[in-house]
């Protein structure tokens, strides 16, 4: 018996010693319930909403008040006609536009019923749904308060939807944008994330290392045959996306196939960095895994609004390449925009690949020190 319990002292004492099993056993644990607990959520607060008043009455005043003293929404911008507000969506400056009509305080005071429109960026399905649900409970509130005041009879505010760029609300249309960005990802990593940790298993890396050729052909040579080969797995990906799944083409074939390519190489040297820095294969697919798959998950706006996040997650998220693809495929393939519209998201997915691949040649002139 004194043998055994040495023996269970003994394995406390390995854990208790292992910092990265402490970090598993208890850091883990905190820091996902703190992230699905308190930061991440469905709910929507602060969107950008744009306004369209054609009335300028007293009513239309009142609803906007209610509207943006709700926390739900945020005035951005007021509108002068309808090409301003398909101009914002287009930008992603706004996810939703109120527009009053002509006459619209006029139609409530004397005929009873009056429309307010509400129009709402689609391309994002469930923060679409929750936008427009949130504004036509607050109008209907509004209509509610008017009635107690009035002796005749109680008027009424219909709120009607229009949906932009997704009219019949397809869920693909927010889904696979996502799976696609996260699969490239992941995959396109993962390849190379092996590849110096094998040289390096195998006792091959140092024989590269002292060899005439220099660290920048090493990873260039490493990279190539991946990125062909990842490259027609994106392919592949979209064709599924556009054929199988409908998700509509309505920009440039060009544009999304060169954006995917610099996609592909980022994700590629994101790879091979984590391949310079682990000790072995095992250790590099672990990473690749654990530490590409739950931020892109988490915080690339695939499943939760970054709007919704708290202000510091949001400010992580920017490091989140997924983020920046997944709006240029959207912006691409659903509201059909260019390079002009996308130039902003092209240079960051451009800078994090040229700092990657600096940092990964860093490292390999570290091990040859």
């Amino acid at each position: 018996m004194r043998a055994f319990l040495m023996f269970v002292r003994k394995e406390f004492l390995h854990i208790f010693r292992d910092p990265r099993t402490l970090l598993i056993l208890f850091g883990m644990p905190v820091a996902l319930v703190t992230l699905f607990g308190f930061a991440l959520t469905n709910e929507i607060t602060n969107a950008d909403v744009a306004v369209l008043d054609f009335d300028k009455g007293h009513h239309a005043r009142q609803v906007q008040q209610r509207l943006f003293s709700s926390g739900y929404f945020g005035l951005r911008d007021y509108a002068r006609s309808y090409p301003d507000v398909a101009a914002a969506f287009r930008r992603g400056h706004v996810k939703l536009a109120v527009v009053f009509p002509a006459g619209f305080s006029q139609d409530l005071d004397h005929l009873g019923h009056a429309q307010v429109q509400l129009v709402a960026d689609a391309s994002e399905q469930n923060t679409a749904l929750s936008l427009v649900n949130y504004a036509t409970a607050i109008i209907k509130s509004y209509e509610q308060e008017t009635a107690s005041r009035r002796a005749a009879p109680a008027p009424r505010v219909e709120a009607v939807a229009r949906l932009y760029f997704n009219p019949g609300l397809k869920a693909a249309y927010t889904f696979v944008p996502g799976t696609m960005a996260l699969i490239l990802l992941l995959v396109s990593a993962m390849l190379t994330s092996i590849t110096i940790a094998r040289e390096k298993e195998t006792g091959t890396m140092e024989v590269l290392l002292v060899s005439p050729m220099r660290q920048l052909p090493i990873i260039i040579g490493k990279i190539i045959p991946y990125f062909l080969l990842s490259f027609i797995n994106g392919l592949v990906i979209l064709a599924l996306g556009v054929w199988v799944l409908h998700i509509p083409e309505r920009g440039s074939v060009v544009l999304l196939i060169a954006e995917t390519l610099l996609y592909v190489f980022l994700a590629l040297t994101l790879g091979v960095l984590i391949s310079t820095r682990a000790a072995s294969q095992q250790t590099a697919m672990l990473i690749s895994l654990l530490g590409l798959l739950l931020p892109t998950l988490l915080l690339s706006g695939f499943l939760f609004p970054i709007e919704s996040m708290p202000a510091f997650l949001q400010q992580v998220s920017r490091l989140i390449p997924a983020r920046y693809y997944i709006t240029i495929l959207k912006g691409v393939m659903i509201k059909g925009l260019g390079l002009r519209e996308l130039w902003r998201e092209t240079a960051i997915l451009a800078g994090m690949a040229g700092a990657l691949l600096l940092l990964a040649l860093g490292s390999l002139k570290d091990r040859l020190a």
